[in-house]
């Protein structure tokens, strides 16, 4: 029975590889899926003692996955050999010397030498059949770490251009959090026309963020101490900048923005990275379903809006006269999407008040006031 089970071990690995590295979509990986999940939530718990120094533990998480990823197809592949030459060890595969162990400890070091993960050894087969699978096992060993070793340089440079779009989007906000800010630099002195191509540059960094981790979903688990690199963060200042365009800006000499297709773009594709980080990260979450606000919601919601209008009055921008029913407006869109960064963010380890400081910001004022 331990070549047939070696031949299965074997042959996951190579389909969790291939649905991983090659095929490439969320959760399309089953061993690669569960080895990322299982060890994030060893670092979650892990570093809840930490307390300040938290983000720092939790930052080392997405690189470890990484090398565990590799690490567990080696380990899968060496087994699997291991398992297909232990019952020949002494007959059809020898060592160099008069006797020739055959105990499991040596069926590994002789599996793993006929992958190459190992190097050569003085262990070789005697039969043609036993020669054509350590012939196979080089070839697949060299292939596998080919592959493996290609994914996490691709899974880096994905890495880059996240953290590059997520700090873009930062400074556009003058470092603040608050999509209001940014929308302020996109049409000061009410001109639109000029932070359009802006406008456009963040719907397509959305469009290949969400993109990105479809195919390297590994890229979630990469929570760095600084939060404007939170797919969290990101997804909060597209979608809020949006719902502040559609809610404050009025129909007539700017009101073309809001028909744009960058504004679609940068909506549906921040919704779109929302529902597969929420399929991947969180089954059974139901993204995307409106959220029922409570009281307290609705008002600082409200308030979250009334001051971002405030902060577009100031940089010289109309908007609407009616602020009721911008504030209906605003709170319907951000019934579409508030709850989804609320689950991303708690899965993540980050409080909301750094996620969100524009309303955590309001909430400061509010009790300030009280």
């Amino acid at each position: 029975m331990e070549p047939a089970a070696g031949v299965a071990v074997m042959s996951v690995a190579i389909l969790d590889l291939f649905l991983t590295v090659l095929y490439a979509r969320a959760g399309a990986g089953f061993v690669s899926d569960h080895v990322a999940r299982s060890i994030w939530t060893l670092f979650y718990w892990l570093s809840r003692p930490f307390g300040r120094q938290r983000p720092i533990v939790l930052s080392l998480s997405g690189s470890f996955i990484v090398a565990s990823l590799v690490a567990t197809w080696a380990a899968m592949l060496t087994v699997g050999s291991a398992l297909i030459l232990h019952p020949y060890l002494g007959s059809s595969v020898r060592g160099s010397g008069d006797s020739t162990d055959t105990d499991f400890w040596t069926a590994l070091y002789a599996g793993g030498s006929s992958m190459s993960l190992v190097g050569s050894s003085d262990y070789s087969p005697q039969t043609t059949a036993l020669r054509m699978v350590y012939l196979f096992n080089s070839l697949l060993g060299m292939s596998v770490m080919s592959l493996a070793l290609t994914y996490v340089m691709q899974v880096y440079d994905a890495l880059q251009e996240r953290n590059t779009f997520g700090l873009t989007l930062d400074q556009m906000s003058a470092e603040t959090g608050d999509a209001a800010v940014l929308v302020s630099g996109l049409g000061p002195n009410n001109e639109f026309s000029a932070g359009y191509s802006n406008l456009g540059e963040m719907a397509d960094g959305i469009s290949a963020i969400r993109e990105a981790h479809d195919f390297y979903p590994v890229l979630f688990y990469f929570r760095y101490p600084e939060v404007r690199y939170s797919a969290s963060r990101t997804t909060l200042l597209a979608l809020d900048a949006v719902a502040l365009l559609r809610a404050a800006i009025p129909d007539g000499e700017n009101g073309w923005i809001k028909q744009t297709a960058s504004v679609r773009q940068l909506w549906h594709s921040s919704r779109s990275l929302l529902k597969t980080l929420h399929e991947t990260f969180l089954p059974g979450s139901a993204p995307g379903r409106p959220q029922t606000p409570s009281k307290e919601e609705q008002e600082g919601w409200t308030r979250r809006y009334e001051r971002g209008v405030s902060i577009l009055r100031e940089a010289g921008i109309h908007t609407v006269a009616d602020e009721k029913e911008g504030a209906r407006q605003y709170i319907a869109q951000r019934m579409e999407w508030n709850q989804d960064i609320v689950k991303l963010a708690k899965y993540m380890g980050w409080p909301m008040d750094e996620i969100d400081p524009a309303m955590a910001a309001d909430a400061r004022t509010r009790r300030g006031e009280e």
